[in-house]
């Protein structure tokens, strides 16, 4: 965080610049109201101590002491003048450095985020990144501004304070500041108290958040089981649940406060005692002297509240930059190699040598033993053109070996390779550039129907946008709409049904003209008519491609020209439909699930 203030040096220099100038004003706002008490104190006594007038300036004799005391207010009131305007100054410059460090912190995070691997976003849930980029953002922030900066300028106040008190008196300067240590001792026991405090309170917020992101993301299910009023509890209970954990640190706060406020208070005592001393005995000016002293330890007051605002912030601001740098710090572990090789339009071969990949366990999973492997030394090749088929039960490894090939992991052990060549010696924007993804659960943007389409390749024109939709079968129902290609579509595509999104989702794929198309279970969410369509329109997309696709519909796997059947992470059959019907293994019996009687079946193996 150090480094973050170091960034924004430049602004930062010019705070504290402003902030020594107000230090420095008000210090010169209460000489001149202390010298103007001494003026008036010689003009009602005048065999009190003179006047000692700013930079040892003396007056004409033909003064008055009215004219005295008008110097010095019209003095006074060109100062606070001043000091009002150097206070708009600072707050426009530290609004301004705040905004800066939360607007580049902000994009920082989301450009890590953007090149992270799945990996990271296996581990974490979504509320909780989300809460790093708006929240935690401007905890992070609130270092710099309310930490850094502040912790230098109460420093640079107390100095000069100190070194004007020590100036007048040493002797009750040190008398006014023997608490003083218990102060700094305070701050630092009240500051490792509360971080505990504030990390499970942030755990405790992204809870509430992801409660409240789960339940308007799933309405219909909680809906449509009469669960609003059990929804209602759990999240008032979450909500609880933080208020009091909030409550728990607000409780030290109000005790801590008081009692860093009662020190400084003794401060006063001894002020009136032995300063009053002083002035009595003459020793000490009353203005100069006794009464700038009171208001300096009033300020030394001040910047004690200061000092327990600042162990606060420090306390939230150290919470939450744990969570920001855990993004900003995290390895990248998929990325371009240096240098890395030209993929340029691949052939479309694919290999894949005795691979294995096992998903990482949570970072908050407590679990000791290894994650089960997914893919146990998986082999095949691909040729160019070829279209394979996966399908196996759920969990066997169908969809991670997809994400082997486009590289949204890579693999623990073995190779795989397109063309010959190790995956993770291509540019990874390249490699995904020849690949056409089609993921089992299609997420579209809130944009129009062309911006989704052409999400890939934002330069396509309309002309290359329709034809894409014609392949995926979509162009009838997308005329259909109120505006055609420029419909909205709301979030995560609500106003279209499963199946056109679908459909959209191939359209973005076929778009690209990719040489590799990878779909994974594209036609589960679409009815059978549609299904008919959107496989007729495959087919005449698949020509000079290769294709993989994952599905365990039969109607499907048929047009393949190989099948690999996956069980627990490895491959148990290979063949075309017809020589797996013939084995009569998985495949068979996966099948007969979907036909209801000896006679289909042979059909089908027909």
């Amino acid at each position: 965080m150090l480094w973050l203030g170091w960034q924004f040096r430049a602004n930062c220099l010019a705070v504290l610049v402003l902030n020594f100038l107000l230090v420095a004003l008000n210090l010169s706002g209460l000489q001149l109201a202390g010298l103007g008490i001494d003026v008036l104190r010689r003009a009602l006594q005048p065999g009190s101590p003179v006047p000692q007038w700013p930079f040892g300036w003396v007056p004409p004799s033909t003064w008055s002491p009215m004219t005295s005391i008008s110097v010095v207010a019209t003095l006074v009131l060109a100062v606070a003048v001043i000091q009002a305007a150097l206070k708009f100054v600072t707050a426009v410059v530290g609004a301004a450095l705040s905004q800066q460090i939360v607007i580049q912190l902000r994009t920082d995070v989301y450009d890590k985020l953007q090149r992270l691997s799945f990996h990271f976003f296996d581990s974490h849930d979504s509320s909780s990144i989300i809460n790093r980029v708006a929240g935690d953002v401007q905890a992070v922030r609130g270092f710099v501004d309310g930490v850094l900066l502040k912790v230098l300028t109460v420093a640079l106040s107390l100095g000069v304070y100190l070194a004007y008190m020590l100036s007048v008196h040493a002797m009750l300067a040190c008398a006014c500041l023997l608490t003083s240590p218990l102060l700094w001792v305070g701050a630092v026991w009240f500051s490792r108290t509360v971080r505990p405090l504030y990390k499970r309170s942030s755990d405790l917020n992204d809870k509430l958040i992801l409660r409240l992101s789960e339940n308007v993301q799933g309405i219909q299910v909680v809906k449509g089981f009469a669960r609003e009023e059990d929804e209602i509890a759990r999240f008032e209970e979450a909500n609880r649940q933080l208020k009091d954990q909030k409550y728990d640190i607000f409780w030290k706060l109000s005790v801590y406060q008081p009692t860093m406020g009662f020190l400084t208070q003794i401060s006063q005592l001894v002020l009136i005692g032995y300063g009053g001393a002083l002035v009595i005995q003459g020793q000490l000016p009353l203005g100069a002297g006794l009464f700038v002293f009171a208001n300096l330890i009033h300020e030394f007051a001040n910047q004690v509240g200061h000092i327990i605002n600042i162990a606060n912030s420090a306390q939230t601001s150290l919470t939450g930059a744990e969570r920001v740098f855990a993004v900003l710090d995290a390895d990248i572990e998929i990325d371009s190699p240096s240098p890395a090789i030209s993929l340029g339009r691949s052939q479309g071969r694919i290999t894949f040598e005795h691979v294995r990949f096992a998903y990482k366990a949570k970072a908050d999973s407590m679990a000791d033993k290894a994650p089960e492997a997914v893919l146990q030394d998986i082999s095949l090749q691909i040729e160019p053109g070829e279209i394979i088929g996966l399908v196996g039960e759920t969990g066997a490894g169908k969809t991670t070996l997809l994400n082997l090939i486009a590289r949204f992991y890579d693999a623990d052990a073995g190779r795989v390779l397109i063309d010959g060549i190790d995956v993770r010696q291509f540019n990874l924007q390249e490699l995904r550039r020849n690949i056409g993804l089609v993921f089992q659960e299609s997420f579209l943007f809130s944009n129009t129907v062309a911006a989704n389409i052409a999400f890939g390749q934002p330069g396509a024109d309309l002309k290359q946008v329709e034809e894409a939709a014609r392949l995926a079968a979509a162009h009838e129902f997308v005329a259909d709409l109120p505006e055609g290609y420029d419909s909205l579509i709301g979030e995560h595509g609500a106003n279209l049904s499963g199946g056109q999104r679908q459909r959209l989702a191939i359209a973005r794929a076929l778009l690209l003209d990719p040489p590799i198309l990878l779909m994974d279970d594209a036609t589960a969410a679409v009815d059978a008519e549609t299904e008919h369509e959107i496989q007729q329109a495959i087919a005449s997309a698949q020509h000079g491609r290769t294709t993989l696709l994952v599905s365990n519909r039969i109607s499907a796997l048929k047009r393949t020209d190989r099948i690999y059947v996956l069980h627990e992470g490895q491959i148990v059959e290979s063949g075309s439909h017809s020589e797996l019907m013939q084995l009569d293994g998985e495949y068979a019996k996966l099948a007969r699930i979907q036909f209801d009687d000896v006679n289909d079946s042979r059909t089908i193996a027909n």
